[in-house]
């Protein structure tokens, strides 16, 4: 990439800088694939970013845009803004590269302080401190999507609903969606809203599956002890919300680190159905996620430049995965009968 100064625009943006009336920014939810950027910026201490903190945010940045990846997922807290800037960086000083990504990240955490432990904290000034602390990280003039990264207990949604209409009128942020919430919880947050959330980011994964337990657990005694909030995914179907997992990949453990007997058999079929469909394991791993009708965009959170590339398949092609196969794949990992 250039080292020369960049622009400050945005990917997909409307005439006159408009939001779309829609709400939904453009790539958003037409991706298939997400990167999510929490590897980035080096360590969690105070310590300020290195030069080679910024080469990996550039490596990265290319192997996913190479990969057919171009929305980019942040978070205010990730490296304690450190991932933000050094991707800011980049976009400083690489002409155009605004333009081909789509910028997401989120807010109303609060890392621990000194005595004080981590909180959350959705106040309608935090909300805007943070997307303007942002701003200036990622060296941009809006954000294509904000995230409420955690439910806070004490926010007021009509609230918190003022801070993000204020913020879209004035521009800097064209988008909006929650992270880690329930249906209950968006449906509270959407009815003091003039515009659609666009997004729900929740952990989900071949690993993480009582997203997809839920749905089979009905009326079995196992239901109470899966905690998955029933109806979630029903109402982000119903209501064009676009669900994106984290967690995608399971830290590895059907593609290269195994624990369980069942994670040992799973990695085994996901080689196979790997080797049989000319593709890679990570890539099976995550048209399993994206068969599902949801259509869940799975969120890659590796810092190698190598294993992002393993996703190219997952990113540029529908899921090559017939409804046998996602079926051995899920009762493989589940390790257990259906009801």
């Amino acid at each position: 990439m250039s080292q020369n100064a960049g622009v400050t625009g945005v990917a997909g943006a409307a005439p006159d800088g408009e939001p779309r009336q829609d709400g939904a920014p453009d790539g958003v939810d037409t991706a298939r694939v997400v990167y999510g950027c929490m590897a980035l910026g080096g360590s969690w201490g105070p310590d300020p970013y290195r030069p080679a903190d910024v080469d990996q945010a550039e490596a990265v940045i290319e192997a996913a845009l190479e990969s057919g990846i171009s929305v980019f997922d942040h978070a205010d807290i990730y490296s304690r803004g450190k991932a933000e800037a050094v991707f800011g960086e980049v976009l400083s000083r690489t002409p155009g590269l605004r333009e081909r990504v789509t910028l997401q990240t989120k807010c109303g955490i609060r890392l621990a302080d000194g005595d004080r432990p981590g909180r959350y904290d959705l106040r309608a000034a935090t909300i805007r401190q943070r997307v303007e602390e942002s701003l200036g990280r990622l060296r941009t003039d809006v954000i294509d999507v904000l995230l409420l990264h955690r439910p806070d207990p004490l926010a007021d949604a009509e609230e918190v609903a003022g801070a993000l209409t204020s913020l879209r009128r004035q521009g800097l942020v064209r988008g909006f969606g929650v992270s880690n919430m329930s249906a209950a919880q968006i449906a509270a947050l959407q009815a003091h809203l003039d515009f659609p959330l666009v997004v729900n980011q929740l952990e989900m994964s071949l690993d993480r599956r009582d997203w997809v337990e839920d749905g089979v657990l009905v009326n079995t005694a196992a239901a109470a002890g899966n905690g998955f909030p029933t109806g979630t995914l029903e109402y982000c179907r119903a209501h064009d919300v676009r669900l994106q997992a984290w967690g995608a990949l399971a830290q590895g453990r059907f593609t290269g680190r195994q624990e369980t007997e069942e994670q040992h058999a799973t990695a085994r079929l996901v080689r196979a159905l790997a080797e049989a469909k000319g593709t890679t394991p990570e890539t099976v791993v995550l048209w399993w996620l994206q068969r599902h009708p949801a259509r869940i965009a799975p969120v890659v959170g590796t810092g190698r430049p190598e294993r992002i590339r393993a996703c190219r398949d997952a990113a540029r092609r529908e899921p090559d995965l017939s409804h046998d196969e996602w079926y051995d794949l899920w009762l493989t990992a589940r390790g257990a009968p259906l009801p």
